[in-house]
């Protein structure tokens, strides 16, 4: 058998180093490229405010509502995408409250997925008020199952104001309210991304604290989230239809109803409703203290979500 000259040896050593080298540095280049894409932001955080805050159209006029301060000075490698849609409530605005809650979640879907498909390193955060909130949490549970439009691990952050989806189970900061949210809680919660959410909601706002036994108010939130839904979420709506019913059953069924919308009941409860819209608690969280060091639960919102990037 011939013998392998020193100098071959040395030669086939050096082209397997440079070979492996050369992978090296092809898997690191791909890897910062995939993270530092031009234009990739390291936090994309999408934004949705409440109702009557945007529209179909950007108008800068109206600027950014009760998220303007989570939103405003956070960290260079950040992003804020506002979402627009329709924010209305009522039909003769032109789209009743879920469908116009249903535009907001698809335009927030469409952002996040234009990004993630060129951004593979961008992680993401979801913050919405009110109706906002409610489109926010939706999304957010979507992408909680798995099956969302990214993996459950690249969304870090939910941070939801008002939430009229809000659950006494959800992730709480700030000082214990009733109740859960007027439109009663979403079946399954959050999922995956459970540890990602915090949930604000001002003591006496009751788009987000609603007690569990005013169900007068509870069918009232229940409809205003459902009707005009797409055929596809009529399903789910319908298992919360029957948690509703087994609720008012078990507290005393058709008796404890009429007993809600008795004279008497309506009386008081259109007082707390104009105490309600008279106090401004729900346009107010710029101011509300959630803490012992005096920071409110838009500066809350905004640092946790600054601490993310």
């Amino acid at each position: 058998m011939a013998k392998t000259r020193p100098a071959t040896v040395a030669a086939r050593i050096l082209t397997a180093v440079v070979g492996a080298v050369a992978v090296a540095t092809t898997t690191l280049v791909t890897a910062d490229v995939a993270h530092a894409n031009p234009g990739c932001p390291s936090l994309q955080v999408i934004a949705v405010p409440g109702t009557w805050e945007t529209s179909n159209t950007s108008d800068p006029a109206r600027g950014n509502g009760m998220l303007g301060e989570v939103t405003s000075g956070l960290p260079a490698g950040a992003r804020v995408d506002y979402v627009e849609y329709p924010a209305t409530a009522f039909p003769w605005e032109g789209e009743v409250y879920a469908l116009s809650r249903t535009r907001a979640v698809d335009n927030a879907r469409n952002l996040i997925a234009a990004t993630a498909v060129h951004c593979p390193g961008t992680d993401f955060a979801l913050v919405g008020y009110s109706q906002g909130a409610d489109a926010a949490g939706d999304l957010a549970a979507e992408i909680g199952t798995g099956f969302g439009v990214i993996a459950p691990n690249r969304l870090v952050a939910v941070g939801l104001l008002s939430d009229p989806r809000r659950s006494e189970t959800d992730p709480f900061v700030g000082p214990p309210v009733v109740g859960n949210g007027a439109g009663g809680p979403r079946l399954g919660g959050f999922g995956l991304v459970t540890p990602a959410v915090r949930t604000l909601c001002a003591v006496g706002d009751l788009y987000c604290s609603t007690p569990r036994d005013d169900f007068v108010t509870r069918l009232a939130g229940f409809l205003a989230i459902s009707a005009g839904s797409s055929p596809e979420d009529l399903e789910n709506y319908r298992d919360e239809a029957m948690v509703l019913y087994d609720d008012i059953v078990r507290a005393g069924g058709i008796p404890t109803l009429q007993s809600q919308i008795s004279p008497e009941a309506n009386a008081d409860r259109e007082g707390d409703i104009r105490r309600f819209y008279g106090s401004q608690i729900h346009q107010d969280y710029s101011n509300y203290v959630v803490d012992g060091n005096g920071t409110t639960a838009t500066r809350w919102l905004h640092d946790w979500i600054a601490s993310k990037v």
